[in-house]
């Protein structure tokens, strides 16, 4: 099977390097040069490609508007399996439905990553043990799906989840998106630069992912726009019970919140291992 990774940043490279390491023949596509003869210095691939002829399945590496347009414009065989990373997939699948294709398209999005972005970041590591989400919809090739599911075993996934762009949108914007939007403001306190020597653990995991691709997640945020607004929002209303009992002196409502957080925190853990 000839599988062609075009974007060789942290996801793109991890990607062609677990597949590289499980057996797989991969062969890397990038807009600039150095990404490419790095993967080859460091075995990522098994060479270089300017085009996807002869590829089985191709990976979309790309930003969500780079990724849209190659779905439109990209040269692909009749019947190859083209699977996008993106972080967001309506605005993606919207784009392949809106007309006949020739390929065959299966909505990925794999959920590992570090705080650091580039190939230099990337491992053949990256993904084991980590959840990766499939999404589908009225046109959606079940095979297809099962060798991208089978390619996600390869790669270390732990986990496959099935479900619509539109339900992978609102559970992303809680669990992914908001996170980096907290995270972006609270690393903005002004008390935050000279606090060095007073941080520990809580700082380091609040702050890590504030260290992001300003442009990436600007364009993520504002494609899954509606969603994001209703986690904010909520956010925001749940805040505002902790700064009252603050404001009121109210100790023992202050107790309840953090008692309903520390539930909460346990339910998902014991129902998700």
């Amino acid at each position: 099977m000839k599988i062609v990774v075009y974007g060789l940043g942290i996801i793109g490279a991890s990607i062609c390097a677990s597949l590289k390491k499980a057996g797989h023949t991969v062969y890397g596509k990038n807009r600039s040069r150095e990404p490419l003869d790095y993967a080859l210095e460091h075995n990522m691939i098994d060479g270089i490609v300017k085009n996807y002829s002869e590829a089985e399945v191709v990976f979309l590496a790309l930003p969500p508007a780079a990724t849209m347009k190659e779905l439109d414009t990209g040269n692909f065989p009749s019947g190859c399996i083209v699977a996008d990373v993106c972080g967001v997939k309506s605005a993606i699948e919207k784009c392949v439905l809106k007309r006949p294709r020739h390929y065959v398209y299966v909505g990925t999005h794999p959920m590992a990553g570090k705080e650091t972005s580039g190939i230099t970041s990337a491992s053949a590591t990256l993904f084991r043990g980590a959840n990766l989400v499939i999404t589908l919809n009225r046109s959606t090739d079940k095979r297809a799906v099962s060798i991208i599911e089978a390619l996600g075993r390869d790669m270390g996934f732990q986990r496959v989840v099935e479900c619509s762009a539109a339900a992978h949108d609102r559970k992303i914007a809680l669990t992914s998106q908001l996170a980096h939007l907290v995270s972006s403001a609270y690393i903005r306190s002004e008390e935050a630069p000279s606090s060095l020597g007073f941080t520990g653990g809580s700082f380091q995991d609040m702050t890590r992912v504030a260290l992001l691709d300003e442009a990436l997640w600007t364009e993520l945020f504002f494609l899954n726009r509606d969603e994001l607004l209703c986690e904010t929002d909520g956010l925001i209303s749940r805040l505002k019970e902790y700064r009252n009992a603050l404001a009121m002196g109210d100790e023992d409502r202050m107790e309840q919140l953090l008692r309903l957080g520390k539930e909460a925190h346990l339910d998902f853990y014991q129902k998700n291992g």
